[in-house]
């Protein structure tokens, strides 16, 4: 038998401990192997048994969340994912998080409907997952029982894309690792750079404060995209969380569509629904790249638009937190180049024609 990710479950609640618990042993691939009810608490259990992934919140007494990851990187680094209700006031709070090392943000699980309890339970138990493999010495399986949907279940027929157009535009999908590989990228950016769509799995009412972040560090220009923006030369547009990202196209004119729609491949928003659309109202035009992550998201996409006429890139796996959406992606024949992090923007630079050193 494969062995199972062994996870402890630190929060204040007995609901939530109570809650998250059954979610996550609802996963043949998942234990919880002990909860605590502060990080004084974590920190004895984990003198008894080293968990594989830690679910963290942030709000709690003796010591809050955050105090503990900084502690706990600084001593004992094990993948952590931060399982917070995100309100906007608290976006700021889970980005430190991620610079001080978290690997995933996750939604507390709240009582719902079952619809959204058994949407919740794939993200959670998904994310869970992904932090255990960006931990290079456990590789877990991963059987998933859940259908997975294609791109379809968002997309509406279209016409063909335009043979040609004086602009290109640049499609990009990450997940886990990705918040830390979308700044190093954006940063080496020219500001007239070509415009960009990405996809960045995170929760809903995160990716504001993250685009602002990337906003204030670049030189291009970043924000969470708004239905009908313009894709325009030296602007980013992030896809909002808990939302799909269309790419499409008025004349030569390339603008977003934001909508909802089921989970695509496990994931709203989805970089298969991002890098199909751009497959169809873009081709030839388009560039696609596929950063690190877990899963397979994009990986069909990034295939499409190959076929499409389209440039495609993936992040190398020595540069990956975790080599898989871009390992699916050259599996399938989706990929022209295979590059390392601090290469992407001047590989991207070059298939869109441009001069810029980076």
């Amino acid at each position: 038998m494969k062995k199972k990710v062994r996870v402890l479950v630190v929060d204040d609640s007995a609901l939530v401990r109570q809650t998250l618990s059954g979610i996550l042993e609802s996963d043949d691939d998942i234990e919880v192997m002990a909860t605590a009810s502060d990080p004084y608490d974590a920190a004895r259990k984990m003198r008894e048994e080293v968990p594989d992934v830690i679910t963290l919140d942030v709000e709690m007494p003796k010591m809050d969340g955050i105090t503990f990851l900084e502690k706990l990187m600084a001593q004992h680094p094990i993948p952590v994912v931060l399982c917070s209700s995100l309100a906007a006031e608290e976006s700021a709070t889970a980005l430190k998080a991620l610079e001080l090392g978290a690997v995933e943000i996750i939604r507390k699980p709240t009582l719902g409907t079952k619809a959204f309890l058994a949407e919740s339970r794939i993200q959670i138990c998904d994310a869970v997952k992904s932090a255990a493999l960006s931990h290079v010495k456990k590789k877990p399986s991963l059987r998933s029982v859940e259908p997975k949907l294609s791109a379809d279940a968002v997309l509406v027929k279209s016409t063909r894309a335009m043979l040609e157009t004086t602009e290109k535009v640049v499609v990009i999908g990450a997940s886990t690792g990705g918040t830390e590989a979308l700044r190093i990228f954006l940063e080496q950016l020219p500001a007239d750079a070509p415009g960009m769509v990405i996809v960045q799995h995170m929760p809903e009412h995160f990716t504001k404060a993250f685009s602002k972040r990337l906003d204030t560090l670049c030189r291009v220009s970043v924000k969470e995209a708004e239905n009908k923006d313009p894709v325009a030369r030296g602007q980013v547009l992030i896809a909002p969380g808990n939302m799909h990202l269309l790419l499409k196209r008025s004349g030569a004119r390339y603008h977003v569509e934001v909508k909802t729609g089921p989970l695509v491949s496990r994931h709203r928003p989805s970089v298969d629904v991002l890098f199909r659309s751009a497959a169809r109202y873009a081709g030839k035009n388009a560039v696609g790249v596929l950063m690190t992550g877990m899963g397979d998201d994009g990986a069909k996409g990034l295939l499409e638009m190959k076929q499409a006429g389209a440039a495609t890139i993936a992040q190398d796996k020595a540069s990956c937190v975790v080599f898989g959406m871009p390992n699916e992606a050259i599996k399938l024949g989706g990929v022209d180049r295979v590059v390392s992090l601090e290469q992407i923007s001047g590989v991207v630079l070059g298939c869109c024609g441009e001069t810029h050193h980076v």
